[in-house]
């Protein structure tokens, strides 16, 4: 199993930026493992934002394109979203997730270690 840590989460007027960090530690960890960014909010499902493989291939939700930007250090196993433009519906829990292969996923059920989420709040 893997263990997710993330960081990083607050609250910030819109069009501020914050960036999110997870790192991965434990035993199942290795150089393989995709890692990906999901948000929920309240009442809503849970929603992939940007996934990326230790190749630096990345995948983002539309919704997300052109503002947030997704990064890996495999030395570290560890993952940062940095997000840009923040708005208001931005605001939810953010959740790390990892999976032990290259293939890059935005679905939920493609994931089997999540971390515990950081929040994140935009006022307008």
């Amino acid at each position: 199993q893997v263990q997710l840590v993330e960081s990083g989460g607050g609250s910030v007027q819109a069009g501020g930026s914050l960036r999110l960090s997870c790192a991965a530690s434990g035993t199942a960890t290795d150089n393989n493992m995709s890692m990906a960014w999901f948000r929920q909010a309240p009442g809503k499902e849970r929603e992939g934002v940007a996934a990326i493989n230790r190749y630096q291939s990345t995948t983002y939700a539309n919704f997300v394109k052109g503002r947030f930007t997704i990064s890996k250090d495999n030395a570290k196993n560890t993952v940062h979203l940095e997000m840009n433009s923040l708005k208001p519906e931005d605001t939810a829990t953010y959740y790390c997730a990892a999976q032990s292969t290259t293939i890059l996923s935005l679905l939920r059920e493609s994931y089997r270690d999540w971390g515990q989420g950081t929040q994140v709040t935009v006022s307008s």
